[in-house]
């Protein structure tokens, strides 16, 4: 029976569980598996095999004896173990090695296209409109990302404070700094916490001092195996690229959209009245005017009137 989806990512453990009752062509699979997960994981079936020196059926037969509903699971759990174990150097490595220069625009925009596809499929509609409620019944509204996630947790608390009181971007410079901007913290509080592999650990860190002070705790994160999901209420499955050296974050964007989006549907008066006022600030201090472009214009403008005189100067001259 297979367990993946139910319990964190052991597929090394039950390798060297089962490697004493393995056929001579599982021990050789084993062994390549373990030395080779950043290279198995793009094999199918057939070409591990083939790469072993096996027939595809002991590797069905292994992935099976592993405890897996046949190879694809088997290689879910393989793409699990890769996440958490790949560094950005072995993940160039990987990307390069299988992606030749004339495919790259083409195999990134359909990979991102697939990862959105995998979001729709595995995201629970309960708990996006429960973080929807527990966001719009927060005092204050904490949220988190860091390096890589970072963009994502400044484009999210941009557009929430178009449409919330009280949020807060938890600065990260430095693990005491993100401890003593949530001392505060409380039960009527949220964090929302954003983290894809490799996870931060001052991010995990940052949510359990949250759940410690019975904050509620939302997480977008790329798997139900995510430790990001220890202290979370509400989880919110987005697919990340697996290995690249520049992280696929197309999917949680569009995770992040549909949230103010949602938001937004619920306050459409709070949100007019804003963008109302907001747009007389804008105005009045040209924010968003063409002012920028003006000088430019401007200037083109009078140097053609000043070209224009020379002209005629000399032609009446």
């Amino acid at each position: 029976m297979e367990t993946s989806e139910t319990t964190t990512n052991d597929l090394i453990l039950r390798i060297e569980e089962k490697y004493k009752k393995m056929s001579k062509g599982q021990r050789r699979l084993a062994d390549y598996v373990r030395s080779n997960y950043d290279k198995a994981v793009f094999l199918t079936a057939a070409k591990l095999g083939e790469t072993v020196g096996v027939s595809e059926s002991t590797v069905v037969r292994f992935a099976i004896q592993l405890g897996y509903k046949g190879y694809p699971g088997f290689q879910k759990a393989l793409e699990e173990l890769v996440r958490n174990r790949l560094n950005s150097i072995q993940r160039m490595e990987v990307t390069y090695g299988r992606i030749s220069q004339s495919e790259i625009l083409d195999n990134v925009l359909h990979s991102d296209i697939e990862k959105i596809k995998e979001t729709v499929a595995v995201i629970d509609h309960r708990a996006f409109d429960l973080a929807i409620d527990t966001i719009m019944n927060a005092r204050k509204i904490y949220v988190i990302g860091i390096r890589s996630c970072a963009p994502l947790a400044s484009f999210l608390t941009f557009y929430l404070n178009l449409v919330c009181d009280n949020v807060n971007s938890v600065i990260t410079n430095s693990s005491s700094e993100v401890f003593e901007q949530l001392m505060r913290i409380g039960e009527d509080d949220v964090i929302i916490g954003i983290s894809f592999p490799r996870y931060s650990m001052r991010t995990l860190k940052a949510l359990e001092f949250a759940s410690s002070r019975k904050a509620k705790v939302i997480t977008l994160t790329d798997s139900v195996h995510s430790p990001m999901n220890l202290y979370s209420s509400c989880n919110l499955i987005a697919r990340s690229d697996i290995a690249s050296i520049v992280d696929s974050l197309v999917a949680p964007l569009s995770v992040i959209n549909a949230l103010i989006v949602a938001l937004c549907m619920k306050k459409q008066k709070e949100v007019v009245s804003t963008l109302e006022t907001l747009e007389k600030i804008w105005g009045e201090y040209q924010v968003y005017s063409s002012d920028e472009l003006n000088p430019v214009a401007t200037s083109f403008s009078r140097g053609l009137d000043s070209n224009s005189q020379r002209k005629d100067d000399l032609e009446n001259g």
